[in-house]
């Protein structure tokens, strides 16, 4: 970890060097065009990152950044050729993962509403579209630093925390989102590839709402403040954006 100097009195923490060889630090980015992905973008690049960020349809907030370390492409995490065709555009290790895209589920009152259809899609989304671009990107993962996977998640994804029911498939997607990571990080630690599960806090986004007490900035600041101490003997565990573990 190092220091970058921000004037005469304050320094911001960096997550972690560069590798041996490598430039500058590498991190991909997924639902980068708006939310939390695009706010991680900003941060990245201000640190002195490259970033390869995926959108869907619509450039978004992507469109109005100015740097030359960014480089966007569209990409559609439930498909594979549009995951192979992203990643083929990476012809340098990476750094970091931030696999932030996802979609709600239209918070559903009772079950007798449950859209089957649209379920499998939000499954698809939330819980295999991180699978899918952990598999595409692992080749350009493998080294002797330490690559870091951040998977974001939800606290409703906590068995534990489900008081109140609803919301059916998006529970069902980040609990099985955490399984996934949970599976994946015991093949992972061999190759020095280390993974964290966030719940970024209830984010004053355009899918948590107006109403939502966390801002944007102060979610991904937690996040990032996490991120800088986390270490390969911590690879799978359940955090929120500011610093306190979570129960499954």
């Amino acid at each position: 970890m190092i220091s970058m100097s921000l004037g005469n009195t304050r320094t911001r923490k960096v997550l972690f060097t560069p590798r041996n060889g490598q430039c500058m630090r590498v991190a991909v980015i997924t639902g980068a065009n708006r939310g939390i992905g695009n706010n991680w973008v900003v941060r990245l690049l201000e640190e002195g990152w490259k970033v390869y960020a995926g959108y869907k349809e619509n450039l978004g907030g992507l469109e109005i950044i100015q740097d030359d370390n960014l480089t966007s492409f569209k990409l559609d995490v439930t498909n594979n050729q549009s995951i192979e065709r992203f990643a083929d555009q990476i012809d340098e290790n990476i750094d970091l993962l931030i696999n932030n895209a996802g979609v709600p589920d239209g918070r559903w009152r009772s079950l007798t509403e449950i859209d089957d259809e649209w379920a499998l899609e939000v499954l698809n989304i939330n819980s295999l579209g991180p699978v899918r671009m952990v598999k595409a990107l692992y080749p350009k993962m493998l080294s002797s630093d330490l690559t870091k996977i951040v998977m974001i998640s939800s606290l409703m994804g906590s068995i534990d925390d489900c008081q109140m029911g609803k919301s059916y498939a998006y529970r069902a997607s980040k609990t099985a989102l955490n399984m996934f990571t949970v599976a994946m990080k015991k093949e992972c630690i061999d190759d020095n590839i280390s993974f964290i599960i966030f719940h970024p806090g209830w984010v004053k986004t355009r899918m948590g709402g107006d109403r939502a007490p966390v801002e944007i900035k102060d979610s991904v600041q937690g996040m990032m403040d996490v991120l800088n101490s986390h270490t390969i003997e911590d690879s799978g565990i359940f955090i929120q954006y500011d610093g306190q573990k979570i129960k499954w």
